[in-house]
């Protein structure tokens, strides 16, 4: 492990606490293992590693964000998640690979939300052609694959770009109208696609 790695890991087991973790594993209904970490403590945590390793490349980032999600604890891939947004002007199109593994295998709200709207999206928004044509197709193709989450991804990312008036409409319908065409019927698979549609209608003003 990266002497990155095992700040962080050291860290959050430090900040854990057992009642918070049996909540959390109650509450997010997950495989995955509890350090019982806040929130708040998971950043501060990314913050201070941030600042014993200064300067870190962007293949830094990206293989300590690997680093971090490899080992199934929930507070190490938030702690993933809070890094590459902390550092998501580093970001290339080329990374998307690595964000749908990510999203693939966290198949948890509280996973999958903060990575499509925090990361992915923003990074889409930082890109220059043709780096965000291609990325786009890539949230296309998500849209429409079979994998749930990463329709739900497809459909959030540009969530916060809308929020700030960006012009990212005509690629949120195309991808929500692909997301509801393919999505099940009835059952939690059908609710988390329909849902991410509904959390940006939501948020999006009246003149659209």
């Amino acid at each position: 492990m990266s002497d990155a790695g095992e700040f962080i890991d050291a860290a959050l087991q430090r900040e854990g606490d057992w009642y918070r973790a049996q909540d959390a594993r109650g509450r997010l209904g997950s495989e995955l293992r509890f350090f019982g970490a806040s929130v708040g403590a998971v950043r501060g945590t990314v913050r201070d590693a941030g600042r014993r390793h200064p300067g870190l490349t962007h293949d830094q980032i990206t293989a300590l964000s690997s680093e971090l999600w490899a080992v199934p604890v929930f507070e190490r891939r938030l702690a993933a998640i809070v890094l590459l947004q902390s550092n998501v002007r580093l970001l290339t199109n080329s990374d998307l690979t690595r964000m749908e593994s990510f999203v693939r295998d966290a198949r948890l709200r509280a996973l999958v939300d903060p990575l499509a709207v925090d990361v992915i999206g923003p990074m889409i928004e930082e890109l220059e052609e043709p780096g965000r044509t291609r990325a786009e197709g890539v949230l296309d193709r998500w849209a429409a694959d079979a994998d749930i989450w990463l329709r739900r991804a497809a459909v959030l990312s540009p969530l916060r770009a809308l929020r700030a008036g960006a012009d990212g409409w005509a690629g949120f319908t195309r991808r929500a109208a692909m997301v509801l065409a393919g999505a099940p019927g009835a059952g939690e698979d059908g609710i988390i696609v329909r849902e991410a549609v509904a959390l940006v209608l939501d948020e999006m003003p009246a003149t659209h």
